[in-house]
């Protein structure tokens, strides 16, 4: 009995580290912050909470669609992820994965996300969804990545689909307002990458992939992220404007905006990793703040954009 008892928990811990590996193919701590400017679009949208039914289902449509995406990102980088030390530990370098059930996996979750956001919410969001990952895996992942300095720069486009998503779940369309939450987030993810691509910029030398630390100084790449920071703040304050939001958004933007564009200075006149770093963590900070205090802007005060 003690045996028979034994070997089920070993088949239980093997099912459990299987579906963990699984779970890790579609990294989840991306999908998180994806998530997290899907919402405050729809809440925008709706000018207040939308159907709470609709949420749950594009909220779980979009993590399978961006679980999709990045199961084939995996895929495709399985042989530089080897070369880095950040990416070892991931399920198709390890083993824990298969290529092929990998692909496969990858399928399923874009096939589930495209039928719940055809049968549930409507047909824009799952086009939008599907582009996402098709950009993300060929003109990202596929293209730009291996091949150009400015690889997250164009490949950042898909990680600002959501705002896009949400927007056209609840309203069948697409207007200025989730086009300027687009351009936010668009332009908000080359400083907030290139600050972890300075930490890893040996290892991303090794594995030949030209992120732009890689390819020029780490103070050249801190004035890039400086002006792309200025931009950010510029289309946090248009979007102000546009969508009509009340005070609380606008001091987030504001004090938000010039912390970030403190943070990249810092880095600008201290060029290394540690205070890029920095840089990295208050961008995840200030893109959250950004977006929740649009929600609540909306929820608290009315706001119809």
């Amino acid at each position: 009995m003690r045996h028979s008892a034994t070997t089920i928990e070993k088949t239980e811990r093997g099912l459990a580290a299987t579906a963990a590996a699984f779970v890790m193919l579609t990294k989840p701590r991306i999908i998180e912050l994806l998530l997290i400017t899907t919402v405050p679009s729809m809440i925008l949208a709706k000018g207040g909470m939308p159907n709470v039914w609709l949420v749950l289902v594009t909220v779980a449509a979009g993590t399978l669609a961006a679980g999709g995406a990045n199961t084939f990102n995996m895929y495709i980088d399985r042989d530089i992820d080897r070369l880095m030390q950040r990416t070892q530990g991931r399920p198709l370098v390890t083993g824990a994965v298969s290529p092929r059930a990998a692909l496969l996996f990858g399928f399923v979750l874009e096939i589930a996300a495209f039928a719940l956001f055809v049968t549930c919410v409507n047909l824009i969001s799952a086009l939008l969804a599907v582009g996402a990952c098709l950009f993300y895996v060929f003109v990202y992942s596929l293209w730009l990545k291996r091949t150009s300095k400015q690889n997250i720069v164009i490949g950042g486009a898909a990680g600002a689909a959501p705002a896009l998503i949400g927007w056209a779940a609840v309203t069948g369309s697409l207007a200025l307002s989730p086009v300027l939450l687009f351009a936010i987030i668009f332009f908000w993810t080359p400083p907030h990458f290139w600050a972890l691509a300075i930490k890893y910029a040996d290892e991303y030398e090794a594995a030949s992939v030209p992120m732009l630390p890689v390819v020029v100084s780490t103070r050249s790449t801190a004035i890039q992220m400086f002006a792309y920071s200025v931009v950010v703040i510029v289309l946090s304050l248009w979007f102000h404007i546009v969508a009509d939001t009340n005070f609380l958004y606008l001091t987030v933007a504001l004090v938000g905006g010039l912390l970030f564009l403190w943070r990249t200075l810092g880095l600008l006149r201290r060029p290394h990793a540690a205070q890029a770093m920095k840089v990295f963590t208050f961008s995840n900070v200030y893109l959250g703040a950004l977006f929740i205090a649009i929600a609540v802007d909306v929820l608290a005060f009315g706001v119809v954009s």
